[in-house]
C-alpha cells in the first residue's frame, strides 16, 4: 500500500524559490510515474509536473521553465524545484501517482504562499 508523505512548503515572496519533497512508502517506488498536483482556493487540483520511472519530465504550461521534478528512487523520494515564484502559484501541493492519482487517496499536501 503506497502512502505520500508532502513537506517542503513555506511562505515566500514573488521570485524567491522552494524545493518540496514527497516521501513515498512501498517497495515499488521505482517503477511508478509520479506528479505533483496542486489545489488553490475555489479551483480544481491540476497536474503540474510528472515524472515516469524512466525519468522522463512533462509540466504543465503555466509553470514550464519555472519547476523541475526529480526523482531518487533510493530515498523513494520525489522533488519539486520551483523557481520565480508567483502569486498564482499559491496553492496545497500534493504528489500522487500519474497520470492516475491513487482512487481516493492524497496525502496531506503542503502549503505554499507567495506574497506579491
Amino acid at each position: 500500500q503506497v502512502q505520500l508523505v508532502e513537506s517542503g512548503g513555506s511562505l515566500v515572496q514573488a521570485g524567491g524559490s522552494l524545493r518540496l519533497s514527497c516521501a513515498v512508502s512501498g517497495s515499488i517506488f521505482s517503477i511508478l510515474a509520479m506528479g505533483w498536483y496542486r489545489q488553490a482556493p475555489g479551483k480544481q487540483r491540476e497536474l503540474v509536473a510528472g515524472i515516469t520511472s524512466g525519468g522522463s519530465t512533462n509540466y504543465a504550461m503555466s509553470v514550464k521553465g519555472r519547476f523541475t521534478i526529480s526523482r531518487d528512487n533510493a530515498k523513494n523520494t520525489v522533488f519539486l524545484q520551483m523557481n520565480s515564484l508567483k502569486p498564482e502559484d499559491t496553492a496545497v501541493y500534493y504528489c500522487n501517482l500519474m497520470p492516475w492519482p491513487i482512487n481516493g487517496y492524497w496525502g496531506q499536501g503542503t502549503q505554499v504562499t507567495v506574497a506579491s
